[in-house]
């Protein structure tokens, strides 16, 4: 099967398919084959290896991973590029089509369905994905937060998006989706994609972006959930100062002023200026207030 990352292949399919691309679900395919190569060899795929990719659209990218992984496990929720993806890689013997929402999948247990190592347990495994703008907070959290055996990341977001997730503290686009990606993972830009190179053409740039797994977690916080709510809220209300921003924990003033003391940070700052160590201590100290209480 030639590729389908070429604009007259991707109209030529979208034509004979009677597809529409939807931009509800940020569907705008991938038309240039350097570029699907490029991000593909940023996974850094061998024959041994299982990734799973999450929207394969036409199935461009898929081609492309197909001939360099061992398996690939393609999770697509629109139904009505299913038959088109069956068609394009009727002859890729280690792709597996599994329509459904990634928001609602265990990836372990995905990945479980077609493949065990040698003693029956579960290997780590890769994801790729062009995540839709609507879905990109939400499903790297899913991603991030659930523990899965995946090593590695490689995603095609929004430039702005990209940007947040390597973001360091004072800059603007410093928030708590940096902090949730650097706590997991190392992030690194890999790729700038124009709009141009996409149909239907999207408003906006894209870039690729490799996260790399953490042995451990950036620093050690005790209650996760909770370290992660005090994030949030320091960073609901960037022009409030990081005492009266926490206020929306429901914890007392004096506990906070306490907590912040004892962890040497000002109360007077604002939360796009703490480090990710920073909001570890804090998150503690709090923790420890809470139960003197």
């Amino acid at each position: 099967m030639d590729s389908v990352a070429t604009p007259g292949k991707t109209l030529a399919l979208i034509r004979e398919k009677g597809l529409v691309p939807r931009k509800s679900r940020g569907q705008n395919f991938l038309v240039d084959s350097n570029i699907v190569r490029k991000i593909a060899r940023a996974a850094g795929l061998g024959p041994d290896d299982t990734v799973v990719e999450i929207g394969p659209g036409l199935g461009a990218l898929t081609q492309e991973l197909a001939e360099q992984a061992g398996l690939v496990i393609a999770i697509e929720i629109d139904r009505d590029l299913i038959s088109a993806l069956e068609e394009n890689l009727k002859d890729k013997v280690n792709v597996r089509l599994v329509a459904g929402d990634a928001l609602k999948v265990n990836f372990d247990e995905l990945v479980a369905r077609f493949k065990r190592d040698g003693g029956g347990r579960l290997p780590t495994y890769k994801l790729v994905a062009n995540l839709p703008y609507y879905i990109t907070t939400p499903i790297l959290m899913h991603l991030l937060t659930g523990k899965f055996q995946i090593t590695e990341l490689v995603l095609m977001v929004q430039a702005e998006v990209g940007y947040r997730m390597l973001a360091l503290p004072g800059s603007k686009d410093y928030g708590a989706l940096s902090v949730v990606v650097q706590y997991y993972t190392k992030p690194a830009i890999i790729l700038k994609v124009p709009r141009t190179v996409f149909y239907p053409r999207p408003e906006v740039d894209s870039l690729v972006v490799k996260l790399t797994r953490r042995p451990e977690p950036a620093v050690q916080v005790g209650d996760e959930d909770f370290f992660f709510r005090v994030v949030r809220a320091a960073f609901n209300q960037r022009r409030k100062t990081l005492l009266n921003a926490l206020g929306s924990l429901g914890l007392e003033r004096p506990l906070l002023l306490k907590a912040m003391a004892a962890t040497g940070v000002d109360p007077r700052r604002r939360g796009e200026t703490l480090t990710i160590e920073e909001f570890a201590n804090l998150s503690k100290a709090l923790q420890q207030q809470i139960e003197r209480r």
